[in-house]
């Protein structure tokens, strides 16, 4: 089982910067507490980040989510505040990826922030298509039936035309359980953030890796109750967060954080207070 995985290699990169209200990203927690620990600006925004991953194992080249995109206009766009970063395309390019690279394109969700890269506007600008021609789509089923109904709390997060092509591409993966999906990387499903909210779990370097995407999408939101207003069911959130937290505290796994500003790595420590970020680091130094 360990050669199997000895020759995955993989690449973090962070697509863009954004900004969110603060209030948003932690909840019922007051800005007193969640501020000492995740600065926000005289407007109440945070600077978040997107950070993408890049799997090599076996046969696949895997890009976990893929940002933004750029296909909406200004409007769209105005409260995002995106700013910096890589970009999708060139931060694939800088890790001498093309997109007709890519195998498998693995979306955690199909919120518009995680799932806009991969869908583009066609070269005459008469439709839409997808970004990595040769990459299968892979997408929890029950995201998808949700995001395909929509619903008015998250109406503005599943543009039709971020997802529809994808379904009318042929290249679309409906995934129905939890399991091990390329070698090496398997995936746990949740459903507190939004139904079907896919979390992969990587063996890399004899070593665990959760990317924890937006179930903890900062090193701030490891405490049980810091979670975010966009949450669906912030009840079961707490408890899909308390199952992921012990375990992985248990057997030394390390957490990689999707949208945090600083810190992109972490262990975990039992403290006083409950399970809390141990050592930090960079994922360069896994």
């Amino acid at each position: 089982m360990w050669i199997k995985y000895f020759l995955m290699k993989i690449h973090l990169f962070n697509i863009a910067n954004f900004k969110a209200d603060g209030g948003a990203m932690f909840g019922v927690i007051p800005r007193a507490l969640w501020s000492r620990v995740y600065p926000a600006d005289e407007m109440n925004l945070v600077n978040l980040t997107l950070r993408s991953m890049v799997v090599e194992t076996g046969k696949h080249i895997i890009l976990v989510d893929t940002g933004w995109g750029d296909k909406q206009d200004e409007k769209f766009f105005r409260h995002s505040y995106i700013h910096g970063g890589e970009g999708l395309i060139e931060g694939l390019a800088l890790r001498g990826y093309k997109p007709e690279d890519i195998t498998d394109v693995f979306l955690t969700h199909l919120h518009a922030d995680h799932c806009g890269g991969g869908v583009k506007r066609n070269s005459e600008n008469s439709g839409y298509e997808l970004t990595f021609p040769n990459a299968e789509y892979h997408v929890s089923r029950a995201q998808w039936d949700w995001a395909v109904k929509n619903n008015i709390r998250e109406e503005d997060a599943y543009p039709p035309e971020n997802i529809l092509p994808i379904g009318e591409s042929r290249m679309l993966n409906l995934i129905d359980s939890e399991d091990e999906l390329f070698p090496g990387f398997s995936i746990r499903i949740c459903y507190g953030h939004t139904p079907g909210l896919m979390i992969p779990v990587i063996q890399y370097n004899n070593k665990t890796l959760i990317y924890a995407g937006d179930l903890i999408p900062t090193c701030a939101h490891i405490p049980l109750l810091w979670n975010m207003s966009y949450d669906i069911e912030s009840l079961k959130t707490i408890t899909e967060k308390e199952t992921l937290l012990k375990e992985a505290l248990v057997n030394n796994y390390i957490l990689v954080f999707q949208h945090d500003e600083k810190v992109e790595c972490c262990r975990l420590i039992m403290s006083e207070k409950g399970i809390r970020a141990g050592e930090k680091f960079p994922f360069s130094a896994i």
